[in-house]
């Protein structure tokens, strides 16, 4: 299964513990195959409305679609782990600056992996 966590800075609150299973970092600063690059969230953070996201959304997609064409093996061994025990991609959303958890990237990361994975269990944030 493949879902969402969320990443806390300091001391996780008990209401909302770590997931069981592998946790990865998607956040623009990693070298995940699922991270937005920096110039894209700085861009949408500045102007974090329907439209931002929804410009922040297909430019993403794009990055991502551009980076399964160059190379596969990344998105296919994170499938390949997720069909064998449960994967968590963490990002620090929702905060402040972006309290809608749906206007994660990482939520643009799941629906690509399942477009791409269609057996794969996806779990989406409610």
């Amino acid at each position: 299964m493949l879902a969402r966590y969320r990443i806390h800075r300091g001391k996780r609150p008990e209401s909302d513990p770590l997931p069981e299973g592998v946790r990865q970092d998607t956040r623009k600063h990693t070298k995940h195959c699922l991270r937005p690059t920096e110039q894209l969230v700085e861009t949408y953070l500045d102007d974090a409305t329907d439209a931002g996201w929804k410009a922040f959304e297909k430019a993403y997609r794009e990055i991502l679609r551009e980076r399964y064409a160059e190379d596969p093996g990344p998105f296919e061994k994170l499938a390949a782990i997720a069909e064998a025990e449960d994967v968590y991609i963490g990002c620090s959303c929702p905060t402040n600056r972006n309290p809608d958890v749906n206007h994660c990237h990482t939520v643009v990361a799941l629906r690509f992996m399942k477009e791409r994975y269609p057996k794969l269990k996806v779990a989406f944030p409610k």
